[in-house]
């Protein structure tokens, strides 16, 4: 999630154009809907690079430049995140059903470094730009970090489908209190707006 947040946001500021906080990083963990869908192998059809850029591309044919930035957001989850962490993932599906992966674990040093660099450089850019208050203000769309708020919810918790290290709950943590805070916010202001 970080670092699809880190490649949206420097790819929007390269093209001049405009993000939308909360597609953004619910693009960029969408991959993992398949937790929640018990029917789906994780890492399988979801984490599909052919599939991500197949469905992406009418928005790359209506939105042009604006949408790159969310392309990179939803494909760096399975081309970075889970090719080179967590195993083996089915990037080619359904053309070729093979799964790869560098099998870096999750477990491992080098993840957890990783990791908490990532998450603490995306925290600072959130800070010095001021998007960790944007994603606290009312927004139509902030409804939509239920995704993320989930899927960070039941493997920190649930151990469900992996177990996450204890080094990396605090980073997980502070994720899921910027998304509950900003889905309880919207959820409170729907009866105004009513």
């Amino acid at each position: 999630m970080a670092l699809g947040y880190i490649l949206s946001k420097a790819s929007a500021k390269l093209l001049k154009t405009d993000l939308n906080l909360a597609i953004v990083l619910t693009l960029s963990v969408i991959p993992d809907i398949d937790i929640l869908i018990p029917f789906l192998e994780h890492r399988g059809p979801t984490h599909s690079i052919a599939l991500a850029l197949l469905a992406f591309t009418p928005v790359l044919a209506i939105y042009r430049k604006r949408s790159v930035p969310y392309l990179l957001a939803l494909v760096q989850h399975s081309l970075v995140g889970d090719y080179l962490i967590g195993g083996q993932t089915q990037l080619l599906w359904p053309m070729a059903t093979p799964s790869y992966g560098l099998g870096i674990r999750i477990h491992s040093q080098t993840n957890t470094i990783l990791e908490w660099a990532l998450f603490l450089t995306s925290t600072g850019i959130m800070l010095k730009t001021r998007d960790a208050a944007t994603l606290i203000q009312p927004h139509n769309s902030n409804l939509i970090l239920s995704i993320p708020t989930f899927t960070v919810l039941l493997p920190t918790f649930f151990s469900y489908p992996l177990e996450v290290p204890v080094w990396l709950i605090p980073p997980h943590l502070v994720y899921m209190i910027i998304f509950a805070t900003s889905l309880m916010i919207d959820l409170s202001d729907i009866p105004k707006k009513a």
